[in-house]
């Protein structure tokens, strides 16, 4: 039986695979772009050069509000002073805020906060508007969902200030 023959007689072709040649010049190239991302994001986070930071300006207004799942779906928006219900989000609306709280929760459960301490919404000195959680130092800028979704929260603000 000859090496092409195979198994009773019948011939077996043999193909070489293709070789794949990738040219030196993209191989260095590629490498040279890893190397300069991994040196640029290092020089970034020890220096603080090219680093994007968002400090606001100083707070022009600020109102403390708490929030309280209701039982029909909806949420209640509570004075954290008082513990007076100030507002009610109807249930099935404002998807937009009904993710951002969720969030915030859901960062609270995380660091085993409970729902006690308050939120506060702040409208900045510079226009910007935030949700922050002092209990786990989280800040959402609020300003590039649009006007909108941030008009609600200025309604939010409204709420808490007729406590």
């Amino acid at each position: 039986m000859s090496q092409a023959e195979g198994h009773a007689g019948h011939y077996v072709e043999h193909h070489a695979e293709p070789e794949i040649v990738i040219p030196k010049g993209a191989l260095r190239a590629a490498f040279a772009l890893v190397i300069f991302s991994l040196v640029a994001a290092g020089v970034g986070r020890w220096t603080g050069v090219g680093i994007v930071h968002t400090d606001h300006a100083a707070a022009v207004q600020t109102v403390a509000l708490r929030f309280e799942d209701r039982p029909d779906g909806g949420i209640s928006v509570v004075s954290p002073d008082s513990g007076k219900v100030v507002g009610i989000v109807e249930a099935g609306g404002d998807g937009f805020l009904r993710t951002v709280l969720r969030s915030m929760a859901f960062d609270r459960q995380r660091h085993a906060i409970g729902s006690g301490p308050a939120f506060t919404i702040n409208r900045w000195a510079d226009g910007r508007m935030s949700l922050d959680d002092p209990a786990t130092g989280r800040r959402v800028d609020l300003g590039p969902f649009g006007d909108n979704n941030k008009r609600r929260f200025t309604e939010l603000m409204s709420m808490g200030e007729t406590q």
